[in-house]
């Protein structure tokens, strides 16, 4: 991992952004409030209007190829759309925003883009809600912002992407594709498998019980309201790195099960016994929790 990256010093004049959701549209905000020229594209024409109307940019393919195209979709989407639009002349250099970065990388080669000119991205930063109405212009201040070059990538897309995320407000920071992936296996993915399957045993619950539902339960199961069309996209791109630490969740989650029975015993021994792997996974993640960096504050 580097937080640096040899390259030419450039200046971002002129952007586009394909997919005006959350992402785009924020990356939009944050470019058009430094001056950056930008052009809003998308699937859905009314969509890149409110994109618009929120000040992102302009809706509409460039007059001329842009500095730099940020492709803000889903990964299963962004070979085909890298071609697409390398193709048309969108953009001297592009990226994009996808939360997993190996299979785009792989399968973008394969179907024939140029990957010279393309470095992979993902921004730490985002919300429950989608759609450009929750995007924010300073979505990305003060957030990692990883780019995944390889041994193919040009330095002028390197450096184009660098420009990005310094107008975007973020810290880059140079990874390789494989460690990204499995890093937000472990930090973000699986965890939003988990959130989903806690909230998931709210859904047939009386709702009596649930007024009992205190902020603990709120904060766990919170991005649980992530989309299930995007996020069953990223597991499906990154299933291998999930699947391996749910695997190890299991087993400790099967630890606790027998840990609680253990404890229902009626033999003091077992009680005693299952008191101490409790007490051994609690520990556990208080120390883990603590590991954890403050998040960054915006405003």
């Amino acid at each position: 991992m580097s937080e640096h990256h040899p390259g030419e010093d450039v200046r971002l004049r002129t952007a586009a952004v394909v997919g005006t959701g959350l992402i785009g549209t924020s990356v939009g905000l944050a470019l058009s409030a430094r001056g950056v020229t930008t052009y809003l594209l998308d699937r859905d024409p009314e969509v890149a209007r409110e994109a618009a109307a929120l000040g992102a940019g302009r809706v509409g393919r460039p007059p001329h190829p842009v500095d730099l195209a940020v492709l803000a979709m889903p990964p299963s989407v962004i070979p085909r759309a890298l071609l697409e639009h390398q193709r048309a002349g969108l953009a001297r250099y592009f990226t994009d925003v996808g939360s997993v970065k190996v299979p785009p990388q792989r399968t973008a080669a394969s179907v024939g883009a140029d990957i010279g000119c393309y470095v992979g991205g993902h921004p730490m930063a985002g919300a429950e809600r989608s759609g450009p109405s929750a995007a924010r212009g300073d979505l990305f201040h003060d957030r990692t912002w990883v780019l995944t070059p390889s041994e193919r990538t040009a330095p002028g897309a390197v450096a184009h992407a660098l420009e990005l995320v310094r107008l975007c407000g973020a810290d880059p920071v140079l990874m390789d594709a494989a460690e990204h992936d499995r890093t937000v296996a472990l930090t973000s993915h699986a965890p939003h498998l988990l959130a989903s399957l806690i909230a998931g045993r709210l859904a047939g619950a009386d709702p009596s019980r649930l007024r009992l539902a205190g902020a603990g339960l709120r904060d766990t199961t919170r991005i649980a309201l992530g989309h299930p069309d995007l996020w069953t996209d990223i597991l499906r791109s990154n299933a291998a790195p999930v699947a391996e630490v749910l695997r190890e969740v299991a087993g400790e989650l099967a630890v606790a099960v027998a840990a609680l029975e253990w404890l229902a015993d009626p033999d003091p021994a077992q009680q005693d016994r299952g008191e101490q792997e409790l007490h051994h996974l609690l520990a556990l993640g208080v120390t883990g929790r603590e590991r954890l960096p403050e998040p960054a504050r915006v405003g």
